[in-house]
């Protein structure tokens, strides 16, 4: 499929009756397809999986679009909701160690491309700690400083490790064996049934 045949399709997933926060809609969307205006219509169809649930299918979709349209940024966002999806999601309040206190010295990168590990209570067979790797992605910030916080959206690699996770819970962000920062968990979501093929 080309650009316009992949937008046309996820446009087809959006509920007419959904609006952004900005009262965007589907139509909004076909205004643009039709003008040949992609990379907005692409922009428009993503905010709307803040607004709605929405199938694996649609994001498939534009992060392929995405990816042909060579937006870098836009098509890891959809692959990384098509994760989401997947594995499930924990949102939370991360605030990561100032750089006199930890290894890190630098930012953490915001894209979705660090996978740290998590003391999220668990424990190794003889009874010391295990961790738990997740993917990270800091919400609305490129990256995060030393010292900073932020939210940011966690997808599990082995999502059975996190079911005993819940909202209010503390966990700790490991690079290596000291603490990297601690997150105070905001919202877990398990992750979607998955569809039938067709």
């Amino acid at each position: 499929m080309d650009v316009p045949e992949l937008l046309e399709a996820a446009s087809l997933m959006v509920p007419e009756e959904v609006a952004t926060e900005n009262d965007i809609t589907v139509r909004d969307v076909w205004d643009y397809l039709v003008h040949d205006e992609w990379e907005i219509a692409l922009g428009l169809l993503e905010e709307f999986g803040d607004a709605c649930s929405l199938p694996l299918a649609f994001w498939e979709k534009l992060a392929e679009a995405a990816d042909q349209l060579q937006l870098r940024r836009s098509a890891a966002w959809c692959q990384w909701r098509c994760s989401e999806l997947r594995n499930g999601l924990i949102r939370a309040e991360l605030t990561l160690s100032p750089a006199a206190e930890a290894r890190r010295t630098t930012p953490i990168p915001g894209a979705g491309v660090l996978r740290p590990m998590w003391d999220i209570g668990l424990l190794s067979p003889t009874g010391g700690r295990a961790v738990s790797i997740a993917g990270l992605w800091v919400e609305n910030q490129p990256m995060l400083e030393p010292g900073g916080q932020a939210t940011v959206r966690l997808i599990p690699l082995t999502p059975s490790h996190w079911t005993h996770v819940q909202p209010g819970q503390r966990i700790t962000m490991h690079e290596d064996r000291a603490a990297a920062g601690t997150a105070v968990i905001l919202e877990v979501c398990r992750p979607a049934p998955v569809e039938p093929a067709r």
